[in-house]
């Protein structure tokens, strides 16, 4: 576990409080924190989820059945389930926030923390590869391309004064986004079982470093350009994502008696902290900037304690009831 928390925590507390700290000098800007995001969203990120989800095969997507469907079901629930709370249970927000959130709280930073989290607690194993392969792809595949096309539709909605507007136009334009087409072009390029030549990703690799260290930098500086809000709307979204998400998943894989292993390495798949992705996502649109990323900070903090109780909760699950 001090593994854990010095090679995936520590790491992204420091480059966020670089950001921070570099905002509150005058070094860098808000406005450039929509630049670096813009970098991000258009370019880094959709390259390394590209590369992420092509370095799996057809058979990955089908060898545990239970652990893809299970992921998608529950994944996507607590996702609509997060939109929903927010966009209709608080008066001062509107479906674009809750749309936000939904990004945020309701998706796990499966490609920024994944291998770097699981790794050390499960070994460098191809069943690790299978359950990032196949949580990275639901959150990545649909969950931003569905947070998008909510988010669009309720601009569009603003926009047009409230009157009636076709619901197929903020879907295309969430697909013409490279953060959503490019996941999508990947799982198309699995199920077809083209093989990704090993000679292409070095192509995508430069950029894609750039995804994390950038995404996490500029998170920091968004923090120092708006008031830190840590509301009871911040503080729900990280219940919901580090308690509600682990625990459904941990329950429904019990009901459909899931292997042990990729039980146990789902949950704590599913307790990772917020997408940074959703942050990006809310700098670039301005939306609910403030809350979203006061709720990533709070739940990058609160993941050093939930992530041994959850692996504490699941052995003695498994034991009791697998």
């Amino acid at each position: 576990m001090l593994h854990i928390i010095l090679y995936a925590i520590v790491p992204i507390m420091v480059v966020m409080l670089a950001g921070y700290i570099s905002g509150k000098k005058g070094i860098f800007s808000g406005d450039d924190a929509k630049k670096f995001n813009k970098v991000v969203l258009d370019y880094a990120l959709p390259a390394a989820l590209f590369v992420s989800i092509v370095d799996a095969s057809r058979e990955m997507l089908i060898k545990d059945i239970k652990l893809s469907l299970i992921s998608l079901v529950v994944i996507m629930f607590c996702f609509m389930l997060v939109y929903y709370i927010y966009s209709y249970c608080f008066k001062s927000l509107n479906k674009a926030d809750g749309a936000i959130m939904a990004l945020i709280c309701g998706s796990p930073t499966i490609g920024f923390l994944g291998f770097a989290v699981l790794e050390p607690i499960f070994g460098t194993t191809p069943y690790v590869a299978l359950v990032v392969a196949i949580v990275g792809i639901v959150v990545n595949a649909i969950g931003i391309p569905v947070g998008l096309s909510l988010l669009n539709a309720s601009k569009s909605q603003a926009a047009s004064n409230g009157k009636k507007t076709s619901i197929w136009g903020p879907v295309l334009h969430a697909l013409a986004q490279p953060v959503a087409w490019a996941p999508i072009l990947a799982v198309i390029w699995v199920i077809a079982g083209i093989p990704w030549p090993a000679w292409a990703s070095p192509s995508f690799d430069l950029i894609k470093g750039a995804n994390a260290s950038m995404a996490v930098f500029a998170a920091g500086l968004t923090l120092s350009a708006v008031k830190i809000n840590i509301n009871w709307q911040g503080i729900l979204g990280t219940i919901l994502k580090l308690v509600v998400m682990p625990a459904l998943l941990l329950i429904v894989g019990i009901i459909f008696k899931m292997d042990p292993l990729n039980l146990k390495m789902l949950v704590v798949a599913g307790a990772l902290p917020p997408a940074f992705s959703g942050i990006i996502i809310a700098s670039e649109y301005d939306t609910y900037v403030a809350t979203g990323t006061s709720s990533l900070a709070l739940s990058v903090v609160m993941f050093m304690v939930f992530c041994p109780l959850w692996i504490w909760i699941t052995e003695i699950s498994v034991k009791a009831f697998l």
